[in-house]
């Protein structure tokens, strides 16, 4: 046919005939387990979403009892997935850098910590560290005889308690969202060069600063229950802490695992990016009567990071997905809770097909934003994106 030769429709038509056929696959296998499922008493869809769990979950940042329903658990499972996985990248990166600092200092003490440090976590598998450390904290005293730090940090079996605003907890969150979102502006201000010749460049940051703390402050003073103190410390009454924030054993364990395992990898990248430092531009610095540590904070760290920020985007996926283990320890996280509905409730096709669509939202959102902060600062034809 004459619609054909043109190579343009040509292609179009067998696109759309290939999505055609996948379509029809799907549907043919999603008809064909309906079916199996239906013959043998079992009812496919989401409804199941809706009734009561009967399930207790330990650590949740939203109140959470066992008469909540299914779609409420997951959602439990989503948070508690975010919280862990943005802990873990936080502590990994701060680990990270201090040991690639280790790695290339001049010391040769230091420079054998970092190397030691490499080699002894990054071989051992995360699953046994997690497991060690979890091992590690049930092993501590009990409460009347916690450790105790400045007395208002008590590290027990019974978990580690810490002081904590006087605030219901999605306050706090809003709180802890405000100052995310607030910090992340005034990077990208910062950091993006579209921005760098502004006027009253400082003027506005500080401006951006100032409103994001008067935003927290505001949040907390409105939330605070009147005549109570902000600040809520623990205090032994009877056989357990009351007030504060109770950090449990579970997720102590894997934030201190994945923070040690995940450090040592993002050390090793960090430590290239150093070396990918043209020696010229450090000493360049040095000739203009920089102090050591202006050198490195703004010259040597800043190129190192843009050199490296596509590698660490794929470290901090990975991270994230990490978070999958705290099903060894019992923690409260999507997967884990994802398996204890499939028990329940016998949903297994529509469970996993929510986890999957999960981690992809959640990976993929922060790999965008990673992206988008590596196209900000990376300086022309230097970066590639991931």
């Amino acid at each position: 046919m004459q619609i054909f030769r043109n190579r343009k429709t040509r292609n179009t038509v067998l696109q759309v005939a290939f999505l055609a056929f996948v379509a029809l696959v799907i549907f043919g296998a999603v008809h064909e387990a309906s079916t199996k499922l239906a013959a043998q008493g079992m009812t496919s869809g989401f409804d199941f979403l809706q009734k009561t769990t009967g399930f207790r979950i330990g650590f949740s940042l939203v109140p959470f009892d066992p008469f909540e329903n299914y779609l409420k658990m997951i959602w439990v499972g989503v948070l508690n997935t975010i919280f862990l996985g943005i802990l873990s990248i936080i502590l990994a990166n701060i680990v990270g850098l201090i040991i690639a600092v280790f790695r290339i200092s001049s010391n040769g003490v230091l420079n054998d910590i970092g190397t030691l440090y490499i080699e002894a976590f990054r071989n051992v598998p995360l699953i046994l560290q997690a497991l060690f450390w979890y091992a590690t904290l049930t092993h501590l005293p009990p409460p009347k005889q916690a450790y105790s730090l400045f007395d208002s940090i008590y590290l027990s079996t019974r978990g580690v308690f810490v002081p904590s605003l006087n605030v219901e907890g999605q306050w706090f969150a809003a709180v802890a969202l405000v100052m995310i979102i607030g910090l992340s502006v005034l990077a990208w201000f910062s950091l993006s060069r579209r921005y760098q010749r502004v006027k009253h460049r400082r003027a506005l940051q500080i401006g951006l600063l100032a409103l994001t703390l008067a935003i927290m402050v505001g949040l907390l003073l409105y939330a605070r229950e009147p005549g109570s103190p902000l600040i809520s410390v623990p205090e032994l009454k009877g056989l357990n802490f009351r007030g504060g924030i109770t950090i449990p054993p579970e997720l102590s364990a894997l934030a201190i695992a994945t923070a040690i395992y995940g450090g040592a990898y993002i050390a090793e990248v960090i430590r290239a990016g150093f070396l990918s430092v043209g020696k010229g531009q450090v000493e360049a610095a040095r000739a203009l009567g920089l102090s050591p540590w202006h050198v490195f904070s703004r010259v040597h760290l800043p190129l190192a990071i843009r050199a490296v920020l596509p590698t660490l985007i794929n470290q901090y996926v990975w991270l994230f997905k990490a978070t999958t283990l705290g099903i060894v320890v019992g923690f409260a996280d999507f997967f884990s809770v994802i398996s204890v509905s499939i028990n329940q409730s016998g949903q297994t096709l529509e469970l996993i097909a929510i986890l999957m669509a999960g981690f992809l939202i959640m990976n993929n959102t922060l790999s965008f934003v990673l992206n988008r902060v590596n196209k900000a600062i990376a300086l022309k034809g230097t970066q590639l994106r991931t």
